[in-house]
């Protein structure tokens, strides 16, 4: 597997940037140019190297003034673009031709002509290719590719850190680039230029970045949250400051945005009254992206770094981790409100996914991924859907509450090796399985003492508490009563 690692320049003077700059621009005309012609079905079968013969006869590539080994790199990696985006239409594209056609001969010949780019002579297939792949469009103009063996990288005596050395737009003339790191850069390098700074993007094999610290012994299992990055089956929370993170940030950006809609309305009626001048003007003084995305980066490090701190603190303990699967998407039918839906949209398990499988692999710990449905509104006490009020989750059967992410990690545990719920089990059978295990328990339960102490000591399922009896969360149990008084509980239990 390969990973990308990122090394920054350090200090660039001006007139190197201003360099870069220009052939970066004349470099993305030439990939706004593939884009257009290629980035559709004309494009299917055509190959990076037909593109840039036919534009060496025909005496295209004169016209981007840059020299001949970046115009063909920026051509390659365009045409791989185009093709990873091809590729990602054609996963629903298939599910269609198992639904449309009824034989497998039809269907495997159909997957066959999707598979080799055969399928523009097929009415069918062609519809949907078109349907799911839309022509794109490419404003990319900040990226410069430089080939492995177009570029040297070198030190200076006395210095510990790394000089890059690339080609410019003239001829046998190199651009020296000051980098922050002392591991040089191999391989194929993707430059990109803003903020008078230059990213040197690189990948490496993820084999070479194996970690020397040791993972734990233990076998645990964790939940994601909003407040926190993960909260472990110990009731241990890691990354408590993400929620602090995630919703200053939206709140800001909600202020932010509010602000640009009402200069863009100032804009616009500007243009309606035939003051195109001053429109153009506050356009380009007051609705400017440097500064947005300078925040939006800053942000995002910010919370990866959260994350995979987390995450290594995670594999400080364990040894096996048993997660969710977060790469499904998770839909709620509660209506939270405008503000809480705008901050629970900054979530970010993508990231929290990826720092679960990267971190494990490379400090040996393993990683299992269990279905996540309702793994935080199943009470471990009873093993029933309990009640979830906000980050508490209560039991309405033995009346305990929980912290909800605790409970959800502790289900998470148990949920491993589960014979009848598995990773790809449907949320409708889950529910309906959590319900006849629950049903099971409260046929076998025996005659109920009147007193609510009696009613308590005698349940069957108080053994299995992990608290062995006691309250399972900070909250008194006098609150925990008051709440199973309005719980569902059998006919001949009497109400306090």
């Amino acid at each position: 597997m390969k990973v990308t690692r990122i090394a920054y320049s350090n200090n660039l003077n001006r007139a190197k940037y201003s360099q870069l700059v220009e052939q970066a621009h004349r470099l993305g005309a030439v990939r706004a140019l593939v884009w257009r012609r290629f980035g559709s079905i004309n494009g299917v079968g055509i190959s990076d190297r037909q593109i840039r013969d036919q534009w060496l006869a025909d005496g295209t590539a004169e016209a981007f003034s840059v020299l001949a080994n970046a115009w063909k790199e920026t051509v390659r990696d365009a045409m791989a673009d185009i093709k990873a985006s091809r590729e990602a239409a054609k996963v629903l594209v298939r599910k269609a031709i198992h639904h449309h056609y009824h034989t497998q001969k039809e269907r495997r010949d159909a997957y066959a002509a999707l598979k080799r780019d055969t399928w523009t002579s097929d009415a069918f297939l062609c519809r949907l290719m078109r349907k799911h792949w839309r022509h794109g469009v490419s404003r990319t103009v900040n990226q410069i590719v430089v080939r492995s063996d177009q570029y040297r990288t070198f030190t200076l005596p006395g210095e510990g850190n790394v000089w890059l050395a690339v080609p410019s737009l003239a001829r046998r003339k190199m651009i020296s680039i000051p980098l922050n790191t002392t591991v040089a850069p191999t391989g194929t390098l993707r430059l990109i230029v803003r903020d008078m700074r230059v990213e040197v993007h690189y990948a490496i094999d993820a084999a070479d970045l194996r970690e020397l610290r040791p993972c734990g012994t233990a076998k645990i299992a964790v939940d994601k949250g909003y407040s926190e990055v993960l909260t472990d089956s110990e009731g241990t929370h890691h990354g408590q400051e993400l929620g602090d993170l995630l919703r200053t940030e939206s709140d800001y950006l909600k202020t932010k945005n509010a602000r640009r809609a009402r200069i863009r309305a100032v804009i616009e009626r500007a243009r309606n009254a035939g003051d195109h001048a001053k429109a153009d003007r506050i356009a380009a003084n007051n609705l400017g992206t440097i500064k947005r995305d300078r925040r939006h980066r800053r942000f995002t490090s910010r919370v990866r770094t959260v994350t995979f701190t987390a995450v290594h603190a995670v594999v400080d303990k364990a040894k096996h981790i048993i997660a969710e699967d977060l790469t499904r998407p998770f839909v709620s039918r509660k209506r939270l409100g405008k503000d809480t839906n705008r901050r629970l949209a900054t979530w970010t398990k993508g990231i929290t996914a990826e720092a679960l499988t990267h971190v494990s692999e490379r400090r040996g710990s393993a990683l299992t991924l269990v279905n996540a449905a309702y793994t935080s509104q199943v009470a471990p006490c009873c093993q029933i859907l309990g009640k979830r009020l906000g980050d508490r989750l209560h039991c309405t059967q033995c009346g305990d509450v929980w912290q909800a992410d605790h409970a959800g990690a502790i289900n998470v545990l148990e949920r491993d090796g589960d014979p009848d719920i598995s990773l790809h089990t449907p949320h409708t059978r889950v529910r309906q399985i959590l319900q006849e295990r629950a049903d099971r328990h409260r046929t076998r339960l025996p005659v109920q003492d009147s007193s609510p102490t009696g009613r308590r000591a005698n349940h069957p399922m108080r053994a299995n508490c992990p608290a062995n009896g006691k309250q399972c969360a900070a909250r008194p149990m006098s609150a925990a009563r008051s709440i199973a008084n309005f719980s569902i509980r059998p006919d001949n239990w009497p109400r306090q």
